[in-house]
């Protein structure tokens, strides 16, 4: 993204940002306070960066807005929208962000920012994104909106940060579904829990938390007596993670039975097994 100065110099835009401040009580300028007629799309520009880098993000946001209000169809104006979309970013205000990025995308599909922009939209959904607990509703938006930053714009400098973002994020949501599961394992609502680690196995195979969740299922299918899924789960856990603690915990609870840690039965670990071990498919 382009946010540099503009052809007029520092001292220019901040003698116009003094001069519009001067305008409001509090020093800086609100939406009719001023009158933008009297001033070119340039010199509100300027001011909306003077209020950018006097930390007041929000207002920078409102006057970046005020060229395109009245420039719309002006070179300014696609320079301030973009930064526009970037100043409700840093106030916080992600759904302002949102929709301004999305109206840039919208306006400049083709132009050298729309990289940009889709990586603002995306980054408004996975800066909410805060803790384990919460709703994952942000986090499949911020999964959607990083992947189109990734196969759109493969080639910008914004597709390796968004690369490393998704990976965060669908570690994130891994690890929901292991919050979840574990609460039903201590609960001994062992069939319940099956379901969400089985979800991680299938669906998270990449994340960090694979081999928990195949340790979680070891745990639940002894405790119900399904010896054959738990030797699977065993077996699965040994190829893939054997230098983890979860190995050596699922290790000892199964020999501590007489149990050895091979795939048996035909269940759908068993189906895992031969995709992940042997690379069968069928």
């Amino acid at each position: 993204m382009t946010i540099g100065k503009s052809r007029a110099t520092l001292v220019g835009a901040i003698v116009v940002g003094l001069v519009l401040a001067g305008c409001s009580d509090r020093g800086s300028v609100e939406r009719g306070d001023v009158d933008f007629e009297n001033f070119t799309a340039e010199q509100i520009y300027e001011r909306a960066e003077y209020d950018l880098s006097q930390n007041d993000p929000d207002l920078a946001a409102q006057v970046f807005g005020e060229v395109e209000r009245l420039y719309p169809y002006s070179e300014w104006a696609k320079r301030a929208l973009i930064m526009q979309a970037f100043s409700y970013h840093q106030a916080e205000d992600y759904e302002n962000s949102r929709a301004s990025a999305q109206r840039f995308i919208d306006f400049y599909p083709t132009d050298e920012d729309a990289a940009y922009a889709q990586y603002l939209l995306a980054l408004s959904y996975y800066d909410q994104i805060d803790e384990v607990g919460r709703d994952q509703g942000l986090t499949f938006q911020a999964l959607q909106s990083l992947r189109e930053v990734i196969e759109r714009y493969p080639d910008s400098e914004y597709a390796r940060s968004s690369i490393l973002k998704f990976d965060l994020a669908f570690d994130h949501l891994a690890a929901k579904e292991m919050e979840i599961g574990r609460y039903y394992l201590r609960r001994d609502h062992f069939s319940a829990g099956i379901n969400r680690f089985r979800v991680v196995v299938e669906d998270f195979q990449t994340t960090s938390h694979t081999a928990e969740a195949l340790h979680r299922l070891v745990e639940s299918y002894l405790s119900l007596g399904l010896t054959d899924e738990a030797r699977t789960a065993g077996a699965i856990l040994g190829y893939n993670f054997r230098g983890t603690k979860w190995y050596e915990d699922s290790y000892t609870l199964l020999t501590g039975q007489g149990l050895t840690l091979e795939a048996a039965g035909d269940s759908w670990l068993r189906q895992v097994y031969r995709q992940m071990i042997q690379g069968r498919w069928l």
